[in-house]
């Protein structure tokens, strides 16, 4: 880091800690949601009803191209070659087979490929999407087992998979450190995740415990998890002179182009990546080294290059979810008050990223205790840098936290629900700061009755069906409610000669397939007073102003807060083209809102004017605004987070030690429901995945040369249709009065608390408690 980043990265840290200090001191009205967006209290349009997926039809009939399905003439098609060692440098690297064999167009290695700068890695700067601070191909070095050490091109993808197969490597191999517990052993370093410490104490956590008539104090172990999306990884990608389009499946289309725009000395705008449909990305489909190899490789061919990744290619070159090492320390009262709580632990990441698994983010608001110590350390592996992997942090750090919790519970004779609810704060219990919105409690009592959890036998294994053992547990979710700075909205309204108005809205945002698209056209024609089917939504395509991440479930909020900031300048901009023939003549915009298809007076709807009106009137067929999105000081003013009750039943076979689910609820809290319809179908995922990572997911790392063994979904379990149980999904449903729409991002929260839930069900039916996941049958025995 250069002293200029140095002083930079200081003076923004000082603003940082001035504005987290005057922020909550501000009068709400001078807050970005203060006053309660007015869609909240509109009761009768589109937001809360059910409605299909506008994507839907396209991706079902096969009309959708993902980025490995763009046809363009003369495309050749890429393979690569992976290193066999965690740390070293390539002594002998022979191609001349792979260079002869048929079809094939070139061999790029660190010998041949173009000079390119290393990506600036996540987190380092606002548009910095790069996985690590490496160069990419650029020497000889290795710095992970699976690193890319050539790129083949052929005529066909079997010729460019069968070439790379003839590259054969010999290596320097170097000291390096794979084992979790020999880095624990050379020291760890405090953590800190998107720029926040990763520590927090209040009181003397360690000797209240101590002092505590009733205390649990156990060690958690969450494995390495890695990411499987049904689309595997590809971009196709072009070059035209100097500009470069990369067809790709992004979940951050503009940090993306303007990071390998800097990496081949490129002004932003001539990098232009679009990805428009993505099959599934879950925080794993951000930037990686084969966009970038891709590019470089058809700089040298001169031709297209389509690179897709192979289901082992994925496990080889991108990242998943760290390993964890969890201690929960809770202390009590005989009558279930927390007087300590404890999170503290130890995560892996490598020295070339800063992504270590945030596990404590969920204990900062969740319960209230009068002693609290969180803390997560970080020791350094030559491993595959890490990366975001849904709900990171939470999906682990409830895990830990909330088997706590039941554990405390079975001690001190309490109901695990009842012994939460005794623990609600009544504000954030480290920052004392408001909650925004909070309505777990309803949650849990709503929950309850609807999973039947009065039949539940507070003793384990009294339960029975023949062999099988049954027994029910539940875990508190949580996820925070994040808005990130930088997101903007183009909004075209056109009318012309005596059509009927529409819109078009644009957004640098991405469809994964959780219904942005549709909750966005959903929000957008409300909002501008259209029908549904008068307005088109664009994203995906970084020309688009803005940027916007589909990850941390914040795209939701994100857009609503861009589009109401757009909204409100067209407002300004129509008002202005009204002129002072109008019915509205004289009025400000914050007189006038959107109504049927025009802009009416707030309080006097008969003042009001069409759209096509008033474009008529201004000689306009249209008129387009660009405006960015409120900074998102809500979040320094108030504590905000989404909050779910998760309630599993499971059977344990008594012989076999065989775990399956057989029911789970989900009652969430969420702030106000845009789309029933792919509410739910996100909450189920969600909790899916949440199953995996209790029942079966685990990756398999080979701690003598960092190699992941079990690179394969034949070998790396997910679960499948008959692992899946009934899954009932409900929610409060109570608006969030502070945010957009009333509404919070959803795309997390389903999977945390679930594997809690799950093993604390466990427990219940067989009496064995399992701290390390995943839980499998050996565990049972």
């Amino acid at each position: 880091m250069s002293i200029v980043d140095s002083v930079k990265g200081a003076a923004q840290a000082v603003v940082q800690g001035a504005m987290e200090k005057l922020v909550p001191l501000a009068p709400d009205s001078w807050i970005p949601g203060g006053v309660p967006d007015p869609l909240i209290r509109r009761q009768h349009g589109l937001i809360g009803t059910p409605v299909s997926r506008l994507d839907g039809a396209a991706k079902v009939q096969g009309a959708a191209r993902f980025a490995a399905e763009v046809p363009l003439p003369g495309m050749v098609y890429a393979a690569l070659a992976y290193a066999t060692i965690p740390r070293g440098r390539i002594a002998r690297l022979d191609t001349e087979a792979a260079k002869a064999a048929t079809g094939v167009v070139l061999v790029m290695t660190h010998r041949n490929a173009p000079r390119m700068n290393r990506p600036a890695v996540f987190g380092s700067s606002p548009t910095a999407a790069g996985p690590a601070d490496l160069p990419i191909m650029q020497d000889d070095r290795i710095h992970w087992n699976g690193q890319p050490i050539a790129v083949v091109l052929a005529e066909t993808q079997e010729q460019a998979d069968h070439a790379a197969s003839l590259i054969v490597a010999d290596y320097d191999a170097e000291p390096a450190l794979t084992s979790f517990d020999e880095a624990k052993a050379a020291g760890a370093e405090p953590g800190a995740f998107m720029g926040q410490a990763l520590q927090a104490e209040v009181g003397d956590a360690e000797a209240m415990l101590k002092a505590a008539p009733h205390a649990v104090d156990n060690v958690y172990r969450t494995p390495r998890h890695n990411h499987n999306a049904i689309e595997p990884h590809a971009s196709t990608v072009v070059w035209d002179g100097d500009r470069l389009t990369i067809h790709d499946a992004s979940q951050l289309v503009t940090a993306e182009a303007a990071t390998i725009a800097d990496v081949f000395d490129l002004a932003a705008d001539q990098v232009h990546v679009l990805s428009p449909y993505v099959g599934g990305g879950f925080g794993g489909k951000c930037l990686w080294d084969h966009q970038i190899l891709g590019a470089a490789a058809a700089k040298l061919v001169q031709r297209p290059v389509r690179i897709a990744l192979s289901r082992e290619g994925v496990y080889r070159i991108v990242g998943g979810r760290t390993l964890t090492e969890q201690r929960v320390a809770i202390g009590a009262a005989a009558d279930g008050h927390f007087q300590a709580m404890i999170h503290a632990g130890t995560t892996a990441t490598t020295p070339h990223n800063d992504m270590p698994e945030p596990f404590i983010v969920g204990s900062k608001s969740g319960y209230a205790a009068d002693s609290v110590k969180l803390s997560v350390e970080v020791v350094r592996l030559n491993m595959l840098a890490n990366t975001f992997m849904r709900a990171p942090g939470e999906s682990v750090g409830t895990f830990a936290l909330e088997s706590g919790i039941d554990e405390l519970a079975v001690e001190l004779g309490i109901d695990p629900i009842d012994l939460r609810i005794r623990n609600e704060p009544e504000t954030d219990p480290l920052s004392g700061l408001p909650f925004s919105s909070r309505h777990l409690v309803e949650a849990w009592r709503a929950g309850a009755e609807k999973f039947g959890w009065d039949q539940r036998s507070p003793e384990p294994g009294l339960r029975r069906d023949g062999e099988w053992l049954i027994g029910m547990g539940c875990a508190t979710a949580t996820y925070p409610y994040y808005r990130m700075p930088g997101a903007a909205a183009r909004i075209t309204l056109s009318a012309p000669g005596t059509g009927a108005a529409t819109a078009i809205v644009e957004v640098s945002a991405q469809e994964m397939g959780m219904g942005t698209a549709t909750t966005t056209a959903m929000v957008a024609a409300e909002r501008l007073a259209l029908p549904m089917e008068a307005v088109e939504v664009r994203y995906g395509d970084s020309i688009i102003p803005g940027a916007i991440l589909a990850g941390g479930s914040q795209q939701t909020a994100a857009i609503g807060a861009a589009v109401i900031a757009a909204h409100n300048a067209l407002v300004s901009e129509l008002l202005k083209l009204a002129g002072n023939d109008s019915p509205l003549a004289g009025l400000s915009a914050d007189e006038v809102g959107s109504d049927d298809a025009g802009l009416a007076k707030l309080d006097d709807p008969t003042r009001r004017e069409s759209y096509a009106s008033i474009l008529a009137r201004a000689q306009r067929d249209s008129v387009t605004v660009t405006e960015e999105a409120s900074q998102p000081l809500e979040l320094m003013h108030w504590s905000m987070h989404s909050y779910g009750a998760m309630f599993c039943e499971v059977r344990v076979n008594s012989v076999t030690g065989e775990t399956r689910v057989s029911r789970f609820l989900g009652s969430f809290d969420t702030g106000r429901i845009l789309n029933p319809k792919t509410a739910r179908s996100q909450f189920r995922g969600g909790i899916i995945m949440g199953l995996g990572m209790a029942l079966m997911e685990e990756t398999q790392f080979d701690e003598r040369n960092g190699r992941i063994m079990n690179a394969s979904l034949a070998e790396y379990h997910v679960p499948v249709h008959l692992d899946v149980p009934e899954i009932d999904v409900i929610w409060t449903d109570i608006a969030d009065p502070h945010t957009p729409m009333g509404a919070h991002g959803i795309g997390e929260i389903g999977i945390t608390g679930v594997a809690a839930a799950v093993a604390n069900a466990v427990y219940n039916a067989c009496g064995k408690r399992v701290r390390d996941l995943p839980i499998t049958l050996d565990k049972l025995l």
